[in-house]
């Protein structure tokens, strides 16, 4: 299988996507919804996918104006995160709008990177956290953005499909120990990221 990933031919001129951003925001908030899953009191795991990737890139060309030299760093960035038809690939993010609370929970969520889990037909997939950068400070704080990758063995991928007994996703760290079932709609739109 080609690897799938955003080439430069993908990206819409700054001056014609300024004029479709209302109508592609929208549908890409409708395309979302279906695509996040709140577990516990304050992650949330937000599903990738290349329409997700193409939008973010669109959204910080848009931004930040960046040009020709902006795109190569775009595309660096998010191509990684676009799934490659064996895997789900999610950015989870800790969201507490209180800063000293936030920073009193993240200190004591070290290494989470490493425990998140989504459960499928009674088999345990890891989460693979991105490398790209250390997610845990040496003091032990945890990164408030974390990005992570699913990898499905084929019987896996038919189970989640499949559609039968539940998908459960969360985390088995000794601080944040929730779980949350996968509602229906979301495991139909993340199906479609099988190849």
């Amino acid at each position: 299988m080609s690897l799938r990933k955003i080439e430069p031919s993908a990206i819409i001129p700054l001056a014609e996507y300024g004029k479709l951003r209302a109508e592609r925001r929208k549908r890409m908030a409708d395309i979302k919804k279906d695509r996040r899953l709140e577990v516990g009191p304050f992650a949330t795991f937000y599903f990738e996918s290349y329409d997700t990737m193409l939008h973010q890139v669109h959204e910080m060309l848009f931004i930040e104006k960046g040009g020709a030299e902006q795109l190569a760093d775009e595309l660096a960035a998010y191509n990684p995160l676009i799934p490659q038809g064996s895997e789900l690939v999610a950015t989870v993010m800790f969201e507490i709008d209180d800063p000293v609370r936030r920073a009193r929970a993240l200190g004591m969520l070290g290494g989470i990177e490493h425990k998140a889990f989504l459960r499928v037909g009674g088999e345990t997939i890891r989460g693979v956290a991105e490398d790209d950068q250390e997610r845990t400070r040496e003091d032990g704080k945890a990164s408030s953005v974390q990005f992570m990758r699913f990898p499905f063995t084929p019987a896996q991928v038919a189970a989640f499909r499949g559609g039968a007994g539940d998908v459960v996703v969360g985390f088995d760290h000794p601080n944040y120990g929730h779980m949350a079932v996968m509602p229906p709609a979301v495991r139909q739109a993340l199906s479609k990221d099988f190849a």
